[in-house]
């Protein structure tokens, strides 16, 4: 038998491992050990080792708790500022009124001033005598109806094309002619003929522009109709045209084939359509929209009032003071003229642009029942200067890309090449449109045109994001004034300056 005096070392050892072991426990759970650790050791353990444990979650509470206050009473944290790049934050509307609303006050602040120096300088009668010299004779209004001369020889030819009595080649002749004509005829009978006005006669050129234009995609296209009706193709395909809707298109009318759309109804449509690229059947709405007609009305002649009173009342003063500095070469006083004219030039350009490519051609679309009404992008977001050319006129860019842009690619042109002549036929048509009225060969749009090429490749090149976008609104703020006073200018010491003052002949 063994002696119990025998297990009694054993016994204290076995104490002093358990008060070791629940020591050891109560590091742990101060150092962030688990609760479910703590409650296993708890068990083992002896009273006073559970109410030692227990101080020692109380103690870890209160700490959680002062530290849970002390989160409450933190008021840092790691983020950036608003206004930094590295800010997520984008809500940007309370500026944006304010800039409305100081843009308001100082454009008032300038109407005033100009009522209180000029006084009322609006005439509605001297706007009709820009049009018109003599009430009884209206060339520039005669000069648009022969134009109905050129629609029909172009129709007759596609009639002969389209039977076969005249060749390829001798139809090509015939366009050329027709076309070079269109250009030559209104220029000749606008130097001419001295009752035109300058207003009367860029009205009168920019019809025969848009009929130019018009009459080359009409010759394009059914031209490509007879190379797929040889090749045993019945019409034209959408690839080639403007993108619409099969269905929506042949829902509301019937599908036209080559050479059905050799009609004169149709070559009218097309002739009055808001579009310069010809197709045989486009997208056309349901039905005319009255409310929507009535107020594209109702902005076209409200728009037009404004348009005649800020120019005769803004920047006819202006224009008239900054002829003796221009004579003179006073370029401090130049510059200060310049800016002066910035501002009432660029929003009377903006309102035009909304009269004209919103407005009034969506007034024309919606007559028409024509469906596609895409005449302008987000130009206005603009961060290089080609993304605004491609943008801000639609109708004329899809022209370009069309017929002038894509072939040159076809032939075998490089892309550079194919902008810059695309850049070139628009500065020959900027020219051709201010030049020719005000009888005078100055070359001030057509450089302004060709030196866009050089200013979008310093855009694309060094300047991204909003500062691109900041020099595209800087050049269109600044360079159309440049030349609205250099021709002004040119055009008063031409014809006026021995006569008359600058506001009789404005």
């Amino acid at each position: 038998m063994i002696d119990n005096d025998d297990f009694g070392p054993i016994t204290r050892n076995r104490r002093r491992a358990t008060i070791t072991s629940a020591k050891n426990e109560t590091v742990k759970l101060k150092n962030g050990a688990t609760a479910a650790a703590a409650a296993a050791s708890n068990l083992k353990s002896g009273p006073k080792t559970r109410e030692s444990l227990t101080k020692n979650l109380q103690l870890n509470e209160d700490s959680k708790q002062k530290c849970d206050r002390y989160d409450k009473m933190s008021c840092h944290k790691l983020q950036e500022s608003m206004l930094s790049s590295a800010s997520s934050f984008t809500n940007y509307r309370g500026i944006l009124n304010w800039c409305v609303v100081m843009l308001v006050l100082s454009n008032a602040r300038l109407f005033l001033e100009n009522l209180l120096r000029y006084g009322i300088l609006v005439d509605p009668i001297q706007v009709v005598s820009l049009f018109l010299k003599d009430p009884y004779s209206w060339p520039a209004a005669c000069l648009v109806i022969v134009s109905n001369v050129f629609i029909l020889v172009a129709l007759y030819t596609e009639r002969k094309l389209a039977m076969g009595s005249i060749s390829e080649k001798v139809g090509l002749l015939i366009y050329i002619f027709n076309l070079t004509v269109i250009l030559c005829f209104p220029m000749v009978v606008v130097l001419k003929l001295p009752s035109i006005t300058p207003v009367g006669g860029a009205f009168a050129l920019g019809v025969y522009t848009i009929l130019f234009l018009k009459l080359y995609s009409y010759k394009d296209v059914n031209r490509w109709c007879r190379e797929r009706t040889r090749a045993k193709a019945r019409s034209l395909s959408r690839s080639l045209s403007c993108p619409s809707s099969p269905s929506a298109s042949s829902g509301m009318q019937s599908h036209v084939s080559y050479p059905g759309n050799l009609s004169l109804r149709d070559m009218f449509y097309f002739v009055f359509a808001p579009t310069l690229c010809y197709e045989l059947n486009f997208p056309r709405s349901e039905s005319i929209r009255m409310g929507f007609l009535l107020r594209r009305l109702f902005e076209m002649l409200l728009l037009t009032q404004l348009l005649v009173g800020l120019t005769q009342q803004w920047m006819v003063p202006i224009i008239q003071s900054s002829m003796k500095p221009l004579q003179e070469m006073d370029f401090t006083r130049m510059t200060e003229r310049l800016l002066r004219l910035a501002v009432p030039n660029h929003l009377i350009w903006l309102i035009f642009f909304y009269w004209f490519f919103h407005s009034s051609m969506n007034f024309i679309a919606e007559l028409l029942r024509f469906g596609d009404r895409e005449f302008y992008r987000d130009w206005w977001n603009s961060e290089t200067i080609t993304y605004f050319w491609q943008n801000w006129n639609i109708p004329v860019h899809k022209w370009c890309l069309r017929h002038f842009y894509k072939p040159l690619l076809r032939r075998g042109a490089g892309k550079l090449l194919s902008q810059s002549a695309v850049f070139f036929a628009s500065a020959f048509f900027h020219e051709y449109l201010v030049s020719i009225p005000l009888r005078m060969f100055r070359l001030w749009a057509f450089m302004g045109m060709m030196a866009q090429l050089p200013l979008a490749w310093f855009v694309a090149r060094f300047l991204r994001g909003n500062y691109g976008n900041a020099a595209v609104w800087l050049s269109l703020i600044i360079g159309q004034p440049i030349a609205v006073l250099m021709y002004v200018h040119d055009y008063y010491v031409t014809h006026y300056q021995d006569n008359l003052t600058i506001t009789e002949a404005l």
